[in-house]
């Protein structure tokens, strides 16, 4: 079609020009470790733009944000991409990563055990493996096209972006993901963390890309939440922590292919997860 025109290929989603804005289009592809695993994860495109799609329908009014519809426009004829599609307005991309840590767990448990703190944020003493923080942090990173992002402090953030909109980002951020996780809880799931990214669009600050889906959140079971170990998650650190037990990779392109029961697995809790926080079943 004239008006499409494929224009970046991430690791997840492709994006494309089109009328004016931009179609993403999720993949089954999943990452980790910043890299492309080969092996295919079957509907997961779908359960992570549904998922996305509640959470964006559900965001209070004054969250301004990007999306114009998750409907396929009538006009591209293309089945396999029903279910999948996010068509939304251009932005000025912020290239800072919002991460917002309401527990200690991944790579912000990593640091409290070598440093007591997490970029900067120093935390009490005797914390143990999943505890909830007295109040959730902003633990930014930069946004790297390719290869690792980096975590930054409060300075170093600052000197990214600048004073007035890192603290307009950080007070966004830590506002949704109260929201969110009170939400959440509601329907019996944790969000441990997340990650937000934000753009400009007509000089207002919006949230943009994807909204608390499984790839860029942390979701516990919160029956089964235990401090003190490792949780049950709906997420994709099922295939971080079976990629952890190998020992002949060392997280580097190209990435292994899964085990059938690992793929199988991996599905089972993206669509766990959407059907928790929806209430809905997963029927598309």
């Amino acid at each position: 079609m004239e008006d499409l025109h494929c224009i970046h290929q991430g690791k997840v989603r492709d994006v494309y020009s089109y009328r004016g804005g931009l179609l993403l289009v999720a993949t089954d592809r999943i990452s980790a470790f910043d890299v492309i695993i080969p092996s295919l994860i079957p509907e997961k495109g779908i359960a992570l733009t549904q998922l996305s799609r509640y959470w964006f329908e559900s965001l209070p009014p004054e969250i301004n944000h990007h999306v114009i519809s998750f409907d396929l426009p009538a006009e591209l004829d293309k089945p396999e991409w029903q279910n999948r599609t996010t068509y939304c307005r251009k932005a000025e991309v912020v290239p800072l990563e919002c991460v917002v840590r309401g527990y200690l767990a991944g790579s912000g448990w990593q640091a409290y055990q070598k440093s007591g703190s997490i970029q900067g944020h120093a935390l009490p003493e005797n914390l143990v493996e999943s505890d909830r923080l007295i109040e959730p942090i902003f633990t930014p990173t930069t946004k790297a096209d390719t290869g690792h992002d980096q975590p930054l402090t409060e300075s170093e953030a600052i000197d990214h972006v600048g004073k007035e909109l890192y603290e307009k980002l950080k007070a966004k951020s830590l506002e949704i993901y109260q929201w969110a996780h009170t939400h959440a809880l509601q329907h019996g799931l944790i969000i441990a963390d997340t990650k937000f990214e934000f753009g400009m669009i007509d000089d207002k600050l919006c949230l943009v890309d994807e909204c608390l889906t499984s790839d860029s959140s942390r979701y516990w079971p919160a029956l089964d939440y235990t401090p003190g170990q490792p949780q049950t998650a709906f997420d994709k650190q099922f295939v971080r922590d079976y990629l952890n037990s190998l020992k002949d990779w060392n997280r580097q392109p190209p990435g292994p292919e899964l085990p059938k029961e690992i793929i199988e697995n991996t599905r089972s809790r993206y669509i766990a997860a959407y059907e928790q926080i929806t209430g809905s079943p997963f029927e598309w």
